[in-house]
């Protein structure tokens, strides 16, 4: 490249398995400067596809689709076809959705309501090396990174076929707190937390939350305050 030219436009690959979402991020590509569509897929399986015959220089990739999701195509994608990164570009900023992406090898993060410069930025973030992460995702990263309290600690078969998470929501209503303060805490919606709320009441047959609070202390899942409980 002689010197003062433009650089090469990032090819880039849309994965959404909503239409509407897909044909509008690939309009606003469309416009911006430093960025070629070159394909756009339906979803996870699709994507991988594109990247095999196309070999794009990133991939704005949704996480919720249907066949293969954007997670576990991220996951091939980087083991299949390293030259390629993989920026996510979704609804969601939860924990759960966040570090599953980042662990699969996702270089980047945005959510859907990022402007154009942000998503272009992210692009040449990701294709120079560095992370192409909103200002959103980076603090809550920094949160967890300097959060002092250690995860609860959790049984090896947690009791009733529950889930580490659903045993960690269990005790911090034992500990009092509301499904908006264990949102907080966890770094999750709240409707997460009400998911999990009634996956946990399901499988032990609890009826409200004073009821949770006896089966943690009774399967030792927490302790009890000093003097029992009445």
């Amino acid at each position: 490249m002689t010197e003062g030219a433009e650089p090469k436009p990032a090819r880039v690959v849309v994965a959404d398995d909503q239409t509407v979402v897909r044909e509008g991020i690939v309009m606003l590509l469309g416009l911006l400067p430093g960025i070629e569509v070159v394909g756009a897929a339906g979803d996870g399986e699709e994507a991988v596809a594109l990247v095999t015959e196309l070999a794009p220089d990133v991939v704005l990739m949704d996480l919720r689709m249907p066949r293969c999701d954007g997670v576990e195509a991220t996951r091939r994608i980087r083991a299949e076809h390293p030259g390629t990164q993989v920026v996510v570009l979704t609804t969601f900023a939860d924990d759960e959705s966040l570090f599953p992406a980042l662990k699969a090898g996702a270089r980047g993060y945005l959510t859907k309501d990022a402007g154009g410069d942000e998503i272009v930025r992210a692009v040449r973030s990701v294709l120079s090396g560095d992370a192409g992460l909103s200002p959103s995702i980076q603090r809550r990263l920094l949160e967890r990174l300097s959060d002092p309290e250690p995860p609860p600690p959790v049984a090896a078969e947690a009791p009733d076929g529950l889930t580490a998470r659903e045993v960690e929501v269990l005790a911090l209503i034992a500990e009092g707190l509301s499904n908006q303060e264990i949102a907080r805490k966890l770094h999750v919606s709240t409707a997460t937390v009400k998911t999990h709320i009634n996956n946990l009441f399901a499988k032990t047959g609890i009826k409200d939350r004073a009821q949770a609070v006896r089966y943690a202390y009774a399967k030792g899942l927490v302790r009890p305050p000093i003097g029992g409980i009445t």
